[in-house]
């Protein structure tokens, strides 16, 4: 069986590229991994998000312990067989949902209890229960179970806050056992306090994980605050092991997080964008409700090849959009992923060519031109 691994291949910079290795295929790093929350990246075939270039996805243990239950997605195969999609999947532990979803919420050290916001039902998550479900799952890449605070939160309440995420990561950790071809990933917690980002590294190291992911920020901190963090938190952490920043985000926040060395990220944006009628374009978003779009013949993007753009005008997507039709979630969300998934593609050969720098600034020169003239 393969081992998971990770090869650095190339930096510029902070900026890496590299190869994640695991027995269900590999993983191009930088990486943005589609969220497919519920078994599904919403209003996209499996193949369709694989023909975008995504070669892993992230599911979500919260959402899925609830619907359809863990156990039973154990007993029909797993969620890869589940959900027909044969490539690595990530899980996340289930602790952000828990703070942000949930009700009734009640924190002790064994765990949380709450009650869910789909039918009010009462659950518990622990570090013990969390690497349970990830297991039914099958997931090839497991988080540890972490404690999210919610923002703003003193320093004194982060600091407390960080530190029983540490506790419960020793517990994931032990929990986890000898799982070969399979990861689990520890969270660096602190906030925006510098020593406190040091102290939960050094905890981190000190337990062992196959990778560590940036957690606490894109939670309403704003960008300024998050890149402050990102200057100095990745490089705390093992140079030899993949670094993710989880919920990120805005293609400018892919690039800020790229530049400060981050290696894997994800994002619900580009799907819910897709929804909601917003693309997401090199020339910056296209809001495809707005009436100037009614008789466009131009594609979203003309150098973009995804289908919405190859075979369908903006006049067309704009009326689908305005006419509730399910076809325009499905075109603008293939698009918006498409673009990711070039983005990525396009951050990767810079930093192996050493162009970075130069693919920074045209990428934000290209933004800056903004949609009003004809691409």
């Amino acid at each position: 069986m393969t081992k998971f691994s990770f090869t650095l291949k190339a930096t510029d910079g902070a900026a890496r590229t590299g190869t994640i290795s695991t027995p269900r295929g590999e993983i191009r790093t930088p990486a943005f991994m589609p969220v497919g929350t519920a078994a599904t990246v919403k209003a996209m075939m499996p193949e369709s998000v694989a023909a975008t270039g995504a070669d892993i996805l992230l599911g979500n243990t919260y959402h899925l312990m609830l619907r359809p239950g863990a156990e039973r997605v154990a007993r029909l195969g797993g969620l890869h067989k589940f959900m027909n999609w044969e490539k690595p999947i990530l899980t996340d532990s289930g602790g952000f949902q828990v703070m942000s979803l949930a009700s009734l919420r009640k924190l002790t050290e064994d765990g949380v209890t709450f009650a869910s916001h789909v039918d009010g039902s009462k659950h518990m998550l622990s570090p013990e229960r969390s690497m349970e479900i990830q297991k039914l799952l099958g997931s090839d890449i497991v988080m540890c179970f972490d404690e999210c605070p919610a923002l703003p939160a003193t320093e004194e309440e982060v600091a407390k806050s960080m530190r029983l995420s540490m506790r419960w990561a020793q517990r994931s950790r032990d929990a986890f056992g000898d799982r070969p071809g399979h990861a689990l990933f520890g969270i660096q917690q602190g906030g925006v306090t510098r020593e406190l980002r040091e102290e939960s590294a050094e905890k981190l190291k000190e337990i062992g994980f196959e990778g560590y992911a940036v957690g606490g920020l894109a939670v309403g901190e704003g960008q300024e605050a998050m890149f402050g963090v990102l200057d100095y938190a990745p490089g705390m952490l093992p140079q030899d092991k993949p670094r993710y920043l989880m919920g990120v985000g805005k293609p400018d926040d892919i690039v800020g997080a790229v530049e400060r060395g981050i290696d894997m990220m994800d994002c619900v944006l580009p799907s819910r964008s897709g929804r909601t009628g917003q693309a997401w374009t090199r020339r910056g978003q296209v809001n495809i409700k707005n009436a100037r779009h009614a008789d466009d013949p131009r594609p979203l993007d003309e150098a973009c090849t995804c289908p919405a753009c190859s075979n369908y005008s903006r006049a067309y997507l704009h009326h689908v959009f305005r006419s509730g039709e399910m076809i325009s979630g499905m075109l603008l969300t293939w698009h918006n992923l498409h673009y990711y998934q070039e983005l990525m593609a396009g951050l990767r050969a810079a930093i192996d060519e050493g162009a970075l720098a130069r693919f920074v600034s045209e990428f934000h020169e290209t933004r800056a031109m903004g949609d009003i003239e004809p691409l």
